[in-house]
């Protein structure tokens, strides 16, 4: 008996000094300053698992929360910003910005990412334009090329932007988790120690990584050609104006070793006729640590946000508006 009593008193110990822990990381996160738990909390205020097993996750519509001290709403169609008619007004150019949590503007106001910018751009040029965003976080290629194909082609976008990442060949997981994960900081901290101690990266470096990623006949690769070629596809029966804004990963701008993926990106948009700007070289003006949404998140902010914009403006605005295939 004395030994099931101390077995529970023990079990009694280690559950309230879990809890105590979770409460205290939980005390600390508050400040919102925790990238890989704003990200957690991002997946389950905003987001909801997908019927549709290829997205994974979608947003949840007409909700709002703030994350990393930033305001993200989304509207009835799941893309951040406010109200979005389904037919855009007679003589006006729609915009639909794809991608992932950069197009998304992850860490930056709504009113400073990419797609509030290029419409502040259109607006003051006096051009009839709507830019929409519709970047969704943890989002690949096929993610969001399927999810326009699928969800947002309704909307009769008269021109697509995508701004293309090196993580964007990359094969995701649904994920989910289990109870533990989607309820305790204290299991999501243990679990991303673990993946970053087993992880993709822990015997090789980013650059051998994405190399293995876009490794020409790779599944990866094949996967994201066979959705840009849907694009396509839609581009030509819709009359469509497609560009690719090649974005880079902006933890080293100096020694940058993953041209090999602006590259693939540069000849897929040859293959495809879609336009392409790499802005690779508008990032290269600006030091590094300058451009991060926040310590420990390499998500552009604010500055980089506006260089994107400012690079592909021209590009998007000298479009005729009515397809370029």
């Amino acid at each position: 008996m004395n030994r099931i009593v101390r077995a529970a008193a023990s079990l009694g110990i280690l559950a309230l000094s879990l809890a105590a822990a979770e409460g205290a990381l939980r005390l600390k996160n508050a400040s919102m300053r925790n990238y890989d738990i704003e990200m957690w909390r991002y997946a389950r205020e905003l987001k909801t698992p997908s019927d549709n097993a290829l997205l994974g996750h979608e947003h949840l519509p007409n909700r709002e929360a703030i994350l990393q001290s930033t305001l993200i709403r989304t509207n009835a169609w799941g893309l951040r910003g406010g109200p979005v008619s389904e037919t855009p007004a007679p003589g006006t150019r729609r915009i639909m910005v794809l991608g992932g949590s950069l197009t998304l503007g992850w860490g930056v106001a709504e009113d400073q990412t990419v797609s509030s910018l290029l419409q502040k751009k259109f607006d003051e040029a006096s051009i009839k334009a709507e830019v929409l965003n519709a970047g969704i976080g943890n989002y690949n290629a096929q993610r969001y090329i399927e999810r326009f194909l699928i969800r947002l082609a309704i909307l009769h976008p008269t021109d697509i932007l995508v701004l293309t990442f090196p993580r964007d060949g990359e094969a995701l997981e649904q994920g989910g988790g289990n109870w533990l994960l989607r309820n305790s900081e204290l299991a999501v901290i243990f679990w991303i120690a673990a993946n970053r101690l087993l992880g993709p990266f822990t015997d090789r470096t980013v650059e051998d990584h994405y190399r293995v990623v876009y490794t020409t006949g790779s599944e990866n690769v094949k996967i994201m050609r066979d959705e840009f070629e849907k694009l396509a596809r839609y581009a030509v029966a819709n009359n469509v104006n497609v560009t690719i804004a090649m974005v880079p990963d902006i933890h080293n701008l100096v020694d940058y070793r993953l041209n090999f993926v602006n590259e693939y990106f540069a000849g897929m948009a040859r293959y495809l006729n879609f336009s392409y700007i790499d802005t690779l070289p508008f990032f290269q003006k600006v030091p590094a640590n300058e451009l991060w949404a926040m310590p420990g998140d390499p998500h552009p902010n604010a500055l980089g946000h506006a260089i994107i914009a400012d690079a592909v403006f021209p590009l998007v605005r000298d479009k005729s508006g009515s397809g370029a295939h």
